[in-house]
């Protein structure tokens, strides 16, 4: 009895140290789990960045054809294609803000009465506007307004070609112009026609300093007292109608010039520098003030317009020769039809008292040689072109946080 009592006694004994020896190791794992954690770096809840630029890109494709076969009323077969970017990237900041936009608009037209490739539509305007409120200003801010306005390529004015006497037949007969070899009415068509513009002819870069009014998300009215600027006309022929004015070496040269007293060669070299552009300079500057409104308006998901007045005064140039401002007023209406499919109208009006222009007005009263002396060039007139098109638009859009 006694050893069984023993053994009973040893057995327990045992057991229990087994389990104070199991409960040991696992306090020392839990005091070292613990230990861990609480070395372990402190993790903080994930902050979002706040994004201060907003980017988009609208592409637009338009294509449009025309096809006559034995059509009475007559028309040309025509074929045109248009292309347009609209980029955006801007920059908003507290009380600070930088709106950046690129405009690139270009399109060809072939049309069966013309064997030529023309162009229908071509506009480079380059905007970037940066603006700082103060805390006492309220949807006021002080900015600084950079432009750049051009376009890609050369723009004609084609007029109808006269068939040369060396297409006379054996009978002294002139053909007419359609029955030419498609070869010899294109030479005829480019011997004919007349530059009108090309890449910096002309161009147009202001620098604006001045107020930024923005009493809500779709208007913006921007009126600058101090804007410099340049007009660029790299293009000799084209400077003159642009009243560009004479270089220095041009009026050194002809100082006190009379074409009534002027030796022949005197006066060939006269009218030979001033006819072909050489006579002007390049570039004219121009100081004076801006006024620009811009409005933008969504009426719904499918409609929306977009406007742009700019008034421009030049303190440099003679008011009583050139009083108006110009003007520069842009429209642009977009329809969207289907998902990738939308209808466009845009407007483009320009009047600018310092470019000359040979209207149909000034065609008949050059009959009068007086008014043609006194107006050489052309007469200032409201520029305006319109275009109407349908085609594909794609828009790449940054997301909103």
């Amino acid at each position: 009895m006694k050893r069984l009592l023993t053994s009973v006694i040893i057995a327990y004994s045992l057991c229990l140290g087994a389990y104070a020896q199991e409960l040991t190791e696992a306090q020392k794992a839990a005091a070292k789990a613990a230990e861990t954690i609480a070395n372990a770096p402190e993790t903080k809840p994930e902050v979002k960045k706040p994004k201060y630029w907003t980017e988009s890109l609208k592409t637009n494709l338009n294509i449009g054809q025309t096809g006559l076969t034995n059509w009475a009323a007559g028309g040309d077969n025509t074929f045109s294609l248009q292309g347009f970017i609209d980029g955006n990237a801007n920059y908003k900041k507290n009380e600070m803000f930088w709106n950046n936009r690129l405009q690139l608009d270009f399109g060809v037209l072939y049309a069966s009465s013309k064997p030529l490739l023309q162009k229908s539509t071509d506009r480079i305007y380059l905007e970037s506007k940066w603006g700082y409120k103060t805390e006492k200003m309220k949807n006021f801010y002080f900015s600084a307004n950079f432009d750049f306005k051009s376009q890609f390529a050369k723009g004609w004015e084609y007029k109808t070609p006269s068939v040369p006497d060396s297409y006379k037949d054996g009978e002294g007969k002139l053909p007419e112009l359609d029955n030419l070899p498609l070869k010899d009415q294109k030479n005829l068509w480019k011997e004919a026609r007349v530059l009108k513009s090309n890449f910096l002819a002309p161009a147009y870069t202001n620098l604006a300093l001045g107020i930024d009014y923005t009493p809500t998300k779709w208007l913006a009215v921007n009126f600058a007292p101090l804007t410099g600027g340049y007009v660029i006309v790299k293009d000799a022929q084209l400077r003159k109608a642009y009243s560009m004015k004479t270089t220095k070496a041009f009026d050194k040269e002809f100082s006190g010039y009379d074409a009534a007293t002027a030796d022949p060669a005197t006066k060939d070299r006269y009218d030979k520098l001033i006819n072909s552009g050489e006579a002007y300079r390049c570039a004219r500057f121009e100081f004076g003030a801006q006024l620009k409104v811009d409005i933008k308006v969504n009426i719904n998901d499918n409609f929306a317009y977009t406007t742009q007045i700019v008034l421009f005064e030049d303190y440099l140039k003679n008011h009583k020769i050139n009083p108006c401002p110009r003007i520069n007023w842009d429209n642009r209406f977009d329809w969207k039809i289907a998902k990738y499919f939308s209808l466009t109208l845009t407007t483009n009006l320009i009047y600018d008292d310092m470019v000359m222009i040979k209207t149909n007005k000034w065609e008949k009263k050059c009959a009068d040689q007086a008014y043609a002396n006194a107006h050489p060039s052309g007469i200032a007139a409201v520029q305006f072109k319109e275009s109407l098109a349908f085609g594909f638009t794609y828009i790449i859009a940054s997301k909103k946080n």
